[in-house]
């Protein structure tokens, strides 16, 4: 099992978590749909070269994100990582993943 986390603007929390449900993520036992979210303030400056979804070349921006965070099975965890970032608006979607273990 793995934990998936993910920061994304908060006009694509919900997409984006549709998109990892139906690849797999966030079930645990006879549930699915399970996450956690936290609201926050995100910072970047895009570089030259980049194609921001937000702010400008150069320029330091803030934005109202949500970390999301869930559980996905061993299996399924590349497919949720490619669902998120097909539905996230970022070039560069910021995310982590880590290796549960069983106790």
């Amino acid at each position: 099992m793995y934990k998936f986390c993910y920061f994304v603007p908060a006009s694509h929390v919900e997409q984006t978590k549709a998109a990892v449900f139906s690849a797999g993520g966030g079930r645990i036992g006879d549930y699915d749909s399970c996450a956690w979210q936290t609201q926050g303030q995100g910072q970047f400056r895009p570089l030259k070269g980049s194609d921001p979804f937000l702010g400008s070349e150069g320029e330091v921006e803030r934005v109202e994100e949500y970390r999301v965070e869930m559980v996905c099975e061993d299996h399924l965890i590349r497919e949720a990582v490619a669902a998120m970032k097909q539905a996230h608006p970022y070039e560069e979607p910021a995310y982590e993943v880590y290796r549960l273990e069983d106790l």
